[in-house]
This record gives structure tokens, sequence and C-alpha cells, in this order.
């Protein structure tokens, strides 16, 4: 895990603190060869330069959010955005169904749209995988 990332989780509040370590620990397992960094001021996970998954503390939750989360047609991932994002929100450690975290950190390395060129395509969107 980057050392900003955990920076940034030493930060929250003790049960925040877990899901957000959770979290962490099982997208480094899963997407080993996904680069890790802050950006926008959270825990972002990219692969090849597009973002592909990350988390962020909001008000009464903790958001894990997917780029491209809308194309993994799952239940448990609501729609979030005008683009192709979808999220989870944890209150509770207690909250995390690894299987399906793996099911979706699997679809974020086989589904993805291009959002590291978003910029210069004007707001559209492209597959990639």
């Amino acid at each position: 895990m980057h050392p900003d990332t955990q920076k940034y989780n030493a930060t929250q509040q003790p049960e925040d603190r877990q899901i957000c370590e959770v979290l962490a620990h099982e997208i480094d397992n899963l997407l080993p060869e996904a680069d890790n960094k802050i950006w926008h001021a959270h825990p972002v996970w990219f692969l090849a330069g597009n973002p592909v998954v990350g988390y962020s503390k909001l008000k009464n939750c903790v958001r894990l959010l997917f780029w491209s989360g809308q194309s993994f047609e799952e239940e448990g991932l609501k729609n979030e955005g005008s683009f192709k994002a979808a999220e989870a929100r944890y209150t509770s450690v207690a909250q995390i169904n690894k299987e399906d975290l793996q099911r979706w950190l699997t679809k974020a390395r086989d589904i993805q749209w291009d959002y590291k060129n978003i910029v210069r395509r004007k707001g559209q969107l492209e597959r990639l995988k």
C-alpha cells in the first residue's frame, strides 16, 4: 500500500479506518499490478494510467467507487454520476462482503472505460476492455 494511502487511512475515525484498511488490503491483493496514489484527496488505483477503483470518506460512510462499475451489472453497486461509475457505501466493516468485493475487483480489471483520456475526448468515454 502506498504510504500516502496509509496516511489517509490513519486520519479516519476507528470504524472508518477499519473499513479503509480492509478495502485497501483487498484492492492491493487483487490488483497487484495497479498503481495506487492519492488523487483528488482520496486513495485511487490505476491500471495503465486509467482510474479503476478508489474510496473516500463521506459525511456518514466510506464510499467505494468503481469508475466503470455501471458496466459490471452488479446489484450490490449503485450508479453514481453521469458517466459509468458505480459505488458501494459502508458504515461498518461487517458490511463488506469480500466475495462481492473480489468479483467487483476482477471486473474492474476486465471491464474498463477510458477515463484517462476523457478531457481530450471532450467528455466522451470509449470502452477499453
